[in-house]
């Protein structure tokens, strides 16, 4: 350990103060006396053990707090009347802006190739500046920080690293300077090279899969954008897209790779992307719960919050870094609010996918209560209020996106139906008069081609009326429907059944027949339906007639068989019991 050397060095001046005289011992100790009553020194030495890494500051520095920050390095060096306080283990200091924070510290004695780094894992900090003298007594600066470009930084990366240089003989003292306008509670820790290469490796892996899922996101959208035409999708790009980009910001990435020579953009791209990709969430949540369509006051609350948001990104372009928080923050809180607000009501107004909405909103407005409780320095800064509110959005985007696809799902599922209304009727499923028609027509077609007969079936439901005055209107209302549910039951996958009127069904039934085949098929129609139904009384059944042709022999066109099986079954007298009719051979009119 370090510590040992610096043990061992002060073994060493004891071994050459016994040697030497009494003069030359006073001499040593009066040096050292000096140099120890200097004000830059710290109260102790750190102990920098690489097996403990990070090694914390915790309480081994001195701060004091600069109320005008206007303060250099050397009249605080030179000015032994400051108040400095042992440094906060928690790190949460009482800094305001304006105001500069100063730390000192001391490192031990270790041979110059040791590599050690002060991380500051804290990517939005202002500045950041570490002091220490040259062997010409002379200040040397590193600065890192937002306000300063990257690509000049000692040391880029994603977040301040600053380079600790050793002395083999004696310890090195150092002062390190922080500004920051939203305030200072970060933790100060000391790693060496490869803790800092084994860290990078680890959060490279989380935040490859966070940038995947939201490339994959925005790629998604633009899908179902193009493939659509759902306004949905896109609002769902444009998030996964702010979420990726916010999440660069605030772990330093961005800074890092995309823009490391532009600090006035570094120091305003986190706030702004914050607001961008709340506002493109707003109007997602709102768009997928159909807003616009259900609650206009809702909808306009959401509009106006967006509003809001574009106002408040040139607010933030434009104002200084103290002001912007104080901005942001109102607006943090706001959001997730409206946001609950909303998926609570569709939830309670039974939108079948508002729960679930709901429900992944929750850790993405607990995440963002943290954030705000980091700001106002409640909590210090750790991954919780750093990434908690990017780690919620990783499991709320994907929920979305489920959300999405059902909804697309069941869209196109009412799509189909308001599309089939003019060939499906609506409340049986069945085929409409005009398309059985259309079916009628090839079948007859069809057996003139090929020389074999087919069935067509028309089929009266005729007690209505009586299961109405002994069952009640709903079970006579229900009689049509449980009709063509049997008809279905009986037909095969090549043959249709339709609705031609309130209490009129028909079938087709594909070829070839033969004419005693196609006798057996009234009667099974008849038995089928006068089966009882299930949870209805036994009383409760349909009774039908049944009039039914043999195609093309018995009419060659579609109109002639139809006019004829409707002529038939009108000619039934009320009282007749015979259920089962068949058309003569047809005989073509004289000329």
């Amino acid at each position: 350990m370090v510590v040992n050397r610096f043990s061992a060095h002060v073994a060493n001046i004891k071994a050459r103060i016994s040697g030497s005289g009494k003069l030359a011992a006073a001499l040593c100790l009066g040096v050292i006396l000096a140099f120890l009553s200097t004000p830059v020194l710290s109260r102790t030495v750190l102990d920098l053990d690489a097996d403990a890494q990070p090694v914390a500051l915790a309480d081994w520095g001195d701060y004091w707090i600069d109320p005008q920050g206007q303060q250099g390095v050397e009249q605080i060096a030179s000015n032994p009347g400051l108040p400095w306080q042992a440094t906060l283990p928690r790190g949460i200091y009482p800094l305001k802006p304006g105001q500069a924070l100063w730390i000192r510290f001391t490192v031990p004695p270790a041979p110059d190739s040791e590599r050690w780094l002060l991380e500051i894992p804290y990517p939005a900090l202002d500045r950041a500046s570490l002091y220490t003298l040259d062997k010409a007594g002379q200040w040397q600066e590193q600065r890192s920080g937002d306000l300063t470009a990257i690509n000049r930084w000692q040391t880029p990366h994603r977040h301040p690293l600053l380079v600790v240089k050793f002395n083999a003989e004696e310890p090195t003292h150092y002062i390190l300077r922080i500004e920051n306008a939203q305030g200072f509670s970060a933790p100060l820790r000391f790693v060496n090279s490869g803790h800092v290469l084994r860290g990078e490796q680890q959060v490279s892996l989380f935040l490859g899969v966070y940038f995947g899922l939201s490339l994959l996101g925005v790629a998604i959208g633009l899908a179902g954008l193009a493939w659509l035409r759902d306004r949905a999708y896109l609002y769902y790009a444009a998030c996964s897209a702010l979420v990726g980009l916010t999440q660069a910001a605030v772990t330093g990435v961005a800074g890092l790779h995309l823009w490391p020579q532009s600090p006035a953009w570094a120091d305003r791209s986190l706030v702004l992307l914050a607001v961008w990709m709340l506002v493109s969430l707003l109007l997602l949540n709102a768009t997928v719960v159909s807003l616009a369509q259900r609650s206009r006051f809702l909808n306009g609350m959401v509009w106006a919050m967006a509003l809001a948001g574009a106002v408040l990104s040139v607010l933030l372009a434009v104002t200084d870094s103290a002001l912007r928080f104080k901005l942001l923050v109102p607006y943090m809180v706001l959001v997730p609010l409206l946001l609950l607000v909303v998926n609570l009501w569709a939830w309670r107004r039974g939108d079948r996918f508002g729960g679930w909405l709901l429900l992944s909103a929750a850790p993405f407005a607990v995440s963002l209560a943290l954030a705000v409780a980091r700001y106002l320095q409640w909590v210090p800064l750790s991954f919780a209020t750093e990434h908690g509110v990017l780690a919620s959005m990783a499991l709320q985007m994907p929920a979305m996106l489920a959300v999405l696809v059902l909804r697309s799902q069941h869209r196109r599922e009412n799509m189909r139906r308001i599309q089939g209304l003019d060939r499906v009727d609506p409340s049986t499923g069945l085929i409409n008069e005009s398309v059985f028609a259309e079916r009628l027509a090839r079948m007859i077609a069809r057996s003139e081609r090929l020389k074999h007969q087919g069935a067509v079936l028309m089929i009266d439901l005729v007690n209505t009326e009586q299961i109405q005055r002994d069952f009640g209107r709903k079970a006579a209302q229900d009689l049509p429907l449980r009709v063509a549910e049997r008809l279905l039951s009986t037909a095969r996958d090549i043959d249709s059944a339709a609705r031609l009127s309130e209490h009129r069904f028909s079938m087709l039934v594909e070829g070839p027949f033969s004419a005693e085949d196609a006798a057996t098929l009234g009667p099974r129609i008849v038995a089928r339906c006068l089966m009882p139904f299930k949870g209805l009384p036994v009383e409760c059944v349909a009774q039908v007639r049944v009039a039914y042709a043999l195609v093309p022999r018995q009419g060659p066109t579609a109109e002639v068989v139809l006019a004829r099986l409707a002529q038939t079954l009108a000619g039934v007298s009320p009282q007749s019991k015979r259920a089962v009719f068949m058309l003569p051979d047809y005989k073509a009119p004289a000329p």
